[in-house]
């Protein structure tokens, strides 16, 4: 995500970290659903208003128009709904009910696939062909047909623009034999791409550089969602020609014109989008039926006290509402709500220190006593220092109710390659005071430091782990303040914005260990990046492991439990605990239960409805 960093529509816990309590009423939340309810209802029933947006009726009573529309409550901002950018939960789990990837995961599953896009498909026996059949008869939401040309435009798109912070590398990597664009490797030609991607007649071919176990699984991440190449090209996105595709090599997509204007063949159009609220209706003309769900309304409610008040009182179906502490004692056996509980969780946090920030605007003075050097986590025994006073034990209590697990490095101990003999990091504050004394020659220590501290606006636990590592570092030195800094996920996640340290997740789009480590722990991983890592013992390792998976998966195992270790000698991260997964939604919505979800893609509202309690 995974990154798919952020969270999830569905499972909100599954993937994400949730709001911060704050009092306010939720007479505007109900009022705002209502209306984006109907407009929802109203859409559907092919009734605008002159400027072609839905008619809402006069009046409407309950957010839930009928037993027929869905609604979300959720803390965060949407980063982009451009499939070519997105790289993060909360636009993933929009996209993927919009737009469709050739195969996706069934519920339950993380080893299977199931048709989408792709009616069937077959691989050559050297592993390096892959052929799809396609669907016939799909239509895009423009009303253009949906044909292999659209596919092959689609991963061309992404093997082109391919910036580092969306998730094109999950195709370049096996297509190209690289995770770089041509801007950055420059032996990436256009024939090659072109060879890479190609189509007889309604039969896809993907050409691989080597063969790669994980290639339908790559396919299944919301990023490879098939787009319109005539809409796309009519909006002036790129034409799919060689001769304009160097002006297109590393374009940042995430303001695209697809980004507000969309195409996509998914059961759901977008028919609405103002005032933090996002209104789908269902495509009549969906390949695979009309679903039961015909509107659904997502909304964006920072205040968590008013998300926990609408879900009690059916004003939302799902809503972002906060640690296990609130479900269990402000939601659990309440009238009209239903709690699903030990959910898997596969995601993956951590607090990262950035050890280059001399580009940053967040470090204060940029200097000791009222900032941060830019090499301020550059050092060893500064960031061991960090490590080490963190309260693992308090945060799990506190949090989770002791209803988390302990890791030992950022991958979920459930896949091949987790050392289970590796210790778990440990609060040792007499550690910590000498490593921080040791620091930076003890200029650190003399000196003092303020740091900032970003997470993303309405997740209550990250707050909550910044917090307590606040409290036990300036409890070391009197000279050492910690700020935590609450930003809007757009931002956390952006490009332009570089942190000291920061929050850091990843929720994998497919279950392979490379999928875990190489994001973190390699120096062009997607947070190893932004980290400015540059362990080459690491990038080693894992360059190794990636080439073994699949004839060697014990040496494989064996090297990524080498990176785990010195991973934690280096302290570079501090390793979050994960809470057990926990949902609370109404009663009268089904297809929300433990076997219904995918612990990687989560719920396709297409698969929900209503009824009676369940």
């Amino acid at each position: 995500m995974t990154p798919r960093t952020g969270i999830s529509l569905t499972l909100l816990l599954l993937l994400s970290a949730c709001a911060a309590p704050q009092e306010a009423t939720s007479s505007a939340t109900t009022g705002a659903a209502s209306s984006s309810a109907a407009s929802a209802a109203a859409t559907s029933a092919g009734t605008t208003n002159a400027s072609g947006s839905a008619a809402a009726p006069a009046a409407t009573s309950g957010s839930q128009a009928g037993s027929d529309t869905l609604v979300l409550m959720e803390a965060a901002d949407i980063p982009t709904l451009d499939p070519g950018a997105v790289f993060d939960g909360v636009s993933s789990r929009l996209v993927q009910n919009t737009y469709e990837t050739l195969v996706a995961y069934p519920a339950g599953s993380l080893t299977d696939y199931e048709p989408l896009l792709a009616e069937s498909w077959t691989v050559s026996d050297d592993g390096k062909q892959y052929r799809f059949k396609l669907r016939p008869e799909v239509k895009f939401h423009s009303g253009n047909p949906f044909s292999c040309a659209d596919v092959e435009y689609t991963f061309e798109r992404n093997l082109v623009t391919n910036l580092p912070s969306s998730g094109a590398w999950y195709i370049s990597e096996p297509l190209l034999g690289t995770r770089d664009n041509a801007e950055a490797d420059p032996s990436i030609t256009w024939e090659r791409i072109d060879k890479a991607v190609e189509c007889e007649g309604n039969e896809l071919v993907l050409n691989l550089a080597r063969p790669e176990p994980y290639l339908l699984a790559r396919l299944t991440y919301p990023g490879q969602a098939i787009v319109d190449k005539q809409y796309a090209a009519s909006l002036g996105e790129w034409d799919g020609t060689e001769a304009t595709w160097k002006d297109w090599v590393g374009k940042d997509l995430s303001e695209s014109a697809l980004n507000g204007k969309y195409s996509g063949t998914g059961p759901y159009r977008i028919v609405n989008s103002e005032n933090d609220t996002l209104t789908f209706a269902s495509f009549a003309d969906y390949w695979g039926g009309e679903p039961a769900i015909k509107n659904v309304v997502r909304r964006k409610v920072p205040e968590q006290a008013s998300r926990i008040e609408a879900l009690l009182k059916g004003d939302t179906d799902i809503a972002e509402v906060g640690s296990r502490e609130v479900i269990e004692t402000q939601l659990a056996n309440q009238p009209g709500i239903q709690v699903v509980d030990d959910l898997p969780n596969l995601v993956s946090y951590a607090l990262a220190m950035n050890q280059d920030t001399s580009k940053s605007q967040n470090t204060g003075s940029g200097t000791w006593g009222d900032g941060v050097p830019a090499n301020f986590f550059a050092d060893r025994d500064m960031r061991l220092c960090f490590t080490k006073a963190f309260d693992y034990d308090t945060y799990i209590e506190q949090i989770f109710l002791g209803k988390a697990e302990r890791r030992n490095t950022l991958m979920p101990p459930q896949l091949a390659g987790y050392d289970q003999n590796l210790a778990n990091p440990s609060l040792n504050l007499d550690e910590a005071t000498e490593h921080c004394k040791a620091a930076h020659g003890g200029e650190a220590w003399e000196k003092g430091f303020t740091l900032n501290v970003a997470y993303r606006e309405g997740t209550p636990q990250i707050q909550a782990a910044v917090e307590i590592l606040k409290s036990n570092i300036e409890a070391m030195n009197p000279k050492f303040k910690v700020n935590p800094v609450e930003k809007q996920w757009s931002e956390l996640i952006s490009a332009a914005n570089i942190e000291p340290m920061a929050y850091a997740s990843w929720g994998s789009g497919y279950a392979d260990p490379d999928n875990y480590f190489r994001p973190f722990y390699h120096s062009q991983g997607y947070h190893g990046l932004k980290s400015h890592m540059n362990d080459k013992q690491l990038d080693q390792w894992i360059d190794e492991a990636r080439l073994v998976t699949g004839t060697n998966p014990e040496q494989a195992a064996a090297l990524y439990g080498q990176v785990a270790k010195r991973a934690a000698d280096e302290g570079y991260y501090i390793v979050l605990p994960i809470g057990v997964g926990i949902q609370a939604y109404r009663d009268n919505l089904q297809g929300v239960g433990a076997n219904d979800y995918n612990v990687i893609s989560g719920l396709f509202w297409k698969r929900l409805s209503k009824g009676g309690t369940q």
